[in-house]
């Protein structure tokens, strides 16, 4: 199971996932999110095991390219409903695909497109609403149960302590931690943070 804490403003949170065993650490580079970062900043940051995942909105693939060779990033989460060439170009080794359920009429039509984007992503990323992230509300357990994707996916939107124990059994295999493991935008609570890990994969 992949946990990943999105939104990463402060060494000291970075230091804390990373030393705790949080497998990803977001950074956003997105102008109107409150979590924007500098990749000046993000270079300077060198976590020990956890891989650095930039998060991008509606920037092409130059202008992710350069951001990612300046920050140092390992991954790129693509938010802006970048396509199919555009995963390619960028590396499926490397790129976390967003798509949203709630943009779909049917489980059946996202799963179609969690099919067709498979093979030009590492894993598909299933976030509430019906664009950017950041907003705290989560999607229903019972409706992410019927998909039968055999790609990995992993599940973002309002996860944290107070509803991660009924996400954790809809066959995500990933899970996107990030206002609700906060106190404030960007200032992550190290004991929910804590808290999240136990429930998903059972250790203090």
């Amino acid at each position: 199971m992949i946990i990943k804490v999105c939104g990463m403003t402060r060494s000291e949170d970075v230091e804390f996932c990373d030393a705790l065993g949080i497998d990803l650490l977001g950074f956003i580079f997105h102008p109107e999110s409150p979590r924007n970062i500098a990749p000046e900043w993000v270079a300077t940051q060198k976590p020990g095991r956890a891989l650095k995942t930039g998060v991008f909105v509606r920037q092409g693939v130059e202008e992710i390219s350069a951001i990612a060779k300046a920050s140092d990033l390992d991954l790129l989460q693509l938010h802006g409903g970048h396509t199919l060439e555009q995963c390619r170009d960028l590396g499926p080794e490397r790129v976390i695909k967003t798509l949203w359920p709630q943009r779909y009429a049917t489980t059946e039509l996202l799963l179609a497109d969690m099919l067709l984007f498979a093979p030009v992503c590492r894993a598909i990323l299933l976030d509430s609403g019906t664009s950017g992230g950041g907003h705290g509300t989560s999607l229903s357990a019972t409706d992410l149960q019927r998909l039968k994707c055999p790609h990995p996916w992993y599940l973002a939107g309002g996860l944290g302590p107070h509803n991660l124990t009924a996400m954790k059994f809809t066959g995500a295999s990933g899970f996107d931690l990030n206002s609700g493991v906060e106190n404030l935008p960007g200032i992550k609570d190290h004991e929910k943070i804590r808290t999240a890990l136990h429930i998903l994969r059972g250790k203090p």
